[in-house]
């Protein structure tokens, strides 16, 4: 039998790509998340209408943020289950583009009035978040995934874009 040669690619390109693999497909994830979003705040509005014949976005102003809040708790379960699955780092730092960047979108939405408090809070948050990385000895694309999705959020913010 002939022996099949393992092919063994480089250091430096794996990194590469893994890089690329986060970028990309953190997007494309992301991208899913906001649909995602739309789609279970329409869910709760469908459900609230069955029982209540108010107009639900002008009578309650109160409801958009609650239905908000619902979702970054129902986020927080599935990353949760995802952060303490087995699953490979190269797929956990691609999810991790989704937590950050709901946490952040989440004070830019309830803080958009308050820069002097935002972009502190946003910074603490990311910085705390690469502090325990560091603490418990996390994976480099972890520590990327969360610069990439904060300065891409940032500089977003910064030239006027909306959520």
């Amino acid at each position: 039998m002939k022996k099949v040669k393992k092919r063994v690619m480089k250091p430096w390109l794996k990194n590469v790509l893994s890089a690329l693999a986060v970028a990309i497909f953190g997007f494309i994830l992301l991208n899913l998340t906001f649909l995602f979003d739309v789609l279970f705040q329409s869910l709760i509005d469908l459900f609230v209408s069955l029982f209540t014949q108010v107009n639900i976005s002008m009578d309650w102003s109160w409801f958009s943020p609650f239905k908000h809040v619902l979702f970054v708790i129902v986020i927080g379960l599935i990353s949760w289950f995802v952060f303490k699955s087995r699953l490979k780092v190269i797929y956990k730092a691609i999810y991790m583009v989704v937590p950050i960047a709901v946490v952040l979108a989440t004070l830019g939405m309830f803080l958009y009035r308050w820069p002097m408090i935002l972009y502190p809070l946003g910074a603490l948050l990311c910085l705390g978040t690469l502090y325990y990385f560091y603490r418990t000895k996390q994976p480099w694309l972890y520590y990327y995934a969360v610069i990439l999705i904060s300065i891409t959020l940032t500089i977003f913010t910064l030239f006027g874009g909306e959520i």
